[in-house]
């Protein structure tokens, strides 16, 4: 019958003789994990997005920032699509505002997520009474009768 070795619950190493040493756990380094205020390391977070960023973000996520770092009653416009979400978020204890578009939530914190970090504490239906498949409609112009 095989000899049965004990487990720990601490972390346990075996040497070239094949007895188990427990380490102690001060020995043992845990990985650092990031924490809230750690933000993406190199990035000026004050910025406003580039039509550049505006055009990757529709394409790798399926977002639209309608109005970006605006005030609360500007984001609480009614003359944008029903399907807009107001983003808010903090970047050194200032509080920021975007207005986007976005077919999923978790899509719309994973833009802001990568681009930022953990900025976001909130993402709330926004104020629209536009069918979002009529903005930014135009009519086409009518052609004179003869």
């Amino acid at each position: 019958m095989p000899k049965r070795i004990p487990t720990f619950s601490g972390a346990a190493e075996v040497n070239l003789n094949f007895e188990v040493v427990i380490m102690e756990k001060n020995l043992i380094e845990k990985p650092k994990m990031p924490s809230d205020k750690e933000e993406a390391p190199n990035k000026d977070l004050t910025h406003a997005w580039t039509p550049e960023e505006k055009e990757l973000f529709k394409s790798k996520y399926g977002c639209e920032v309608i109005k970006q770092n605006c005030t609360l009653e500007e984001a609480k416009d009614t003359q944008v699509p029903n399907d807009a979400y107001i983003v808010t978020y903090q970047i050194d204890g200032k509080t920021y505002y975007d207005l986007t578009r976005c077919g999923k939530r978790s899509n719309l914190f994973d833009m802001y997520y990568d681009n930022l970090g953990s900025v976001v504490r909130n993402i709330d239906w926004g104020y629209g009474k536009i069918n979002p498949k009529l903005w930014g409609y135009q009519a086409p112009e009518k052609k004179k009768r003869k």
